[in-house]
């Protein structure tokens, strides 16, 4: 049963939390999450671009100033 929450009346920490507590539970059932096939083929190119050594990695802080450079 769900039980109704005010997120209206939530402060931004508690909105957090009930994030968090949302995707944990999400990842530990993960195989139950549908997946379209137009998802799994990026998954797939993905997956062969990383086995082929083409795959390109940033880390996170210079993901998000690329992202702040694109949407500025």
């Amino acid at each position: 049963m769900v039980t109704p929450l005010a997120i209206d009346k939530m402060t931004i920490e508690e909105k957090l939390q009930t994030m968090e507590v949302l995707w944990n539970d999400l990842c530990h059932h993960a195989e139950a999450l549908p997946v379209h096939a137009w998802q799994k083929e990026i998954l797939d190119e993905r997956e062969r671009l990383i086995e082929d050594g083409k795959a390109h990695f940033v880390d996170w802080e210079e993901a998000k100033k690329r992202i702040a450079r694109e949407i500025s």
